[in-house]
């Protein structure tokens, strides 16, 4: 008899979840910024000109803007706002 009023009262309590609303938003808008920057890195590679492999030539689009200062930015944004996500307390309930 004990038993069952003792898994009656664990189910019917209440567990905070660990994060909220807020929380999520920041974690997707950082995993956003991320594949943001991934996306941002992509292109041919150092030997490929106008789509084609070519060993004799040297493709200088490697060094671009986008690809060494603009999408490794984008990423360290992603990382630092999944940290603040993380470290956000965001549960509207007072911790006993």
């Amino acid at each position: 008899m004990k038993d069952n009023s003792i898994k009656n009262n664990y189910s019917k309590s209440e567990k905070p979840f660990l994060f909220g609303k807020r929380n999520y938003i920041f974690m997707l808008i950082g995993l956003g910024l991320i594949a943001l920057g991934l996306i941002l890195m992509t292109g041919p590679d150092a030997n490929t000109v106008d789509g084609v492999f070519d060993k004799n030539n040297w493709n200088e689009e490697i060094f671009s803007f986008r690809r060494i200062r603009l999408a490794p930015i984008c990423i360290v944004l992603g990382f630092i706002v999944e940290i603040y996500s993380i470290m956000t307390y965001s549960n509207p309930k007072k911790i006993k």
